[in-house]
């Protein structure tokens, strides 16, 4: 991977997680990262641990926030010519549930997070990257928007217009030397996947055990995928070597997808 000295790169949901492990990666090869994500004690370890040996700023704020998102892009860009790295990976699970009990305010929260974030980061930073003639956006989406996710509508529904939102912006931004892809994880082993799979072993009246043995057995190599492995990803597409790779939904997923049997 090239270095990313003098780049700047936004993380949502940066805390921890996937987030986290992109953070590092980033500021590890030299670019200035900005943390992004709730204002909580993970945020605070996170920013104390890394900000030890790389170079990090930090942003406590809730995505869903639209003014608060509006106001951290203005003081972002008064600081920085141009963001030049956008990683929207901020998200949350949803609701597990069949479609009629899903509540229109889980609904709403999901995709605001999951979704309508992303869009109003993309827009904000987008013309300033414009200007600058280079720009990177990765959506880290996931193998949920690929496929059929019983259970988990505003989830997966989220997911695939994240998907579609990104096809469309590399569409938009390919002239201005902007690339933009989406990254789609199966199972991958944070805090995040223990609790769906607590939610859908509740639903289903299975056991916590039971339900994590299926997740791995949907797999094509019996294994859930580690947050290093997805930040390995996104560095790449940060790179210079991936410059020509642009409006790709690019699974990260061990193989997952629907099995019967072993």
């Amino acid at each position: 991977m090239s270095n990313l000295n003098n780049k700047v790169a936004l993380v949502t949901g940066a805390s921890q997680g996937i987030g986290r492990s992109i953070a590092e990666r980033l500021a590890r090869h030299g670019a200035h990262v900005v943390l992004v994500a709730l204002k909580d004690e993970h945020l605070e370890r996170t920013y104390r641990e890394l900000s030890k040996d790389v170079t990090v700023s930090k942003f406590g704020i809730d995505l869903t926030d639209d003014a608060a998102l509006e106001s951290m892009a203005e003081a972002l860009l008064s600081e920085h010519a141009s963001i030049n790295i956008l990683i929207n990976n901020a998200g949350i699970g949803g609701p597990t549930a069949p479609v009629w009990e899903v509540s229109p305010p889980d609904w709403d929260r999901t995709l605001a997070l999951n979704l309508r974030a992303p869009f109003l980061l993309s827009r904000a930073l987008a013309p300033a990257m414009i200007r600058s003639g280079s720009g990177k956006i990765i959506n880290i989406s996931s193998i949920a928007g690929k496929m059929a996710y019983p259970l988990r509508t505003p989830y997966a529904a989220s997911k695939w217009g994240l998907i579609g939102l990104t096809l469309t912006l590399a569409q938009e931004l390919g002239p201005n030397n902007i690339q933009v892809n989406a990254i789609c994880p199966g199972p991958t082993q944070t805090e995040l996947i223990e609790s769906v799979i607590h939610a859908r072993a509740a639903a289903t009246g299975t056991s916590f055990e039971y339900m994590s043995k299926e997740y791995v057995r949907a797999t094509a190599l019996k294994r859930m995928v580690q947050p290093e492995e997805v930040a390995g990803l996104v560095g790449y597409l940060c790179s210079d070597e991936a410059e020509v790779i642009t409006g790709q939904a690019i699974d990260i997923s061990a193989g997952y997808g629907f099995r019967i049997g072993d």
